[in-house]
């Protein structure tokens, strides 16, 4: 078996920052599954460019589900809803600056 192309690695990302951008709209299911690809996969783009988004991608992950739990904890505190809107901002601008990034062949800043 071949070992993967960089550019179907680099189609592996671009799907887990849509799963990303997708959960805004359809709930965390989407979140879910696009770590399930940077863990499978993780191995697969190790020692490559690629490797840094999937490492922002899993960060993003991490502190997205931390922020929302959080978010949710405090609804019956009013303060909820704006550490909500903060997570999905916060959220927006990891996808799109990944795919800024990606699009142009650049790996994500430590």
């Amino acid at each position: 078996m071949q070992p993967p192309t960089e550019t179907s690695l680099k189609r592996l990302a671009i799907i887990v920052y849509a799963l990303q951008a997708a959960s805004l709209f359809t709930g965390t299911l989407s979140l879910f599954a696009g770590i399930i690809i940077n863990y499978v996969r993780r191995e697969d783009v190790q020692g490559t460019w690629i490797e840094s988004h999937f490492r922002w991608q899993i960060r993003t992950f991490w502190f997205t589900l931390l922020w929302l739990v959080i978010g949710f904890a405090t609804l019956i505190l009013l303060v909820g809803k704006g550490i909500l809107l903060a997570a999905a901002i916060w959220l927006i601008y990891r996808v799109v600056k990944g795919w800024v990034y990606l699009s142009e062949q650049r790996p994500m800043p430590s």
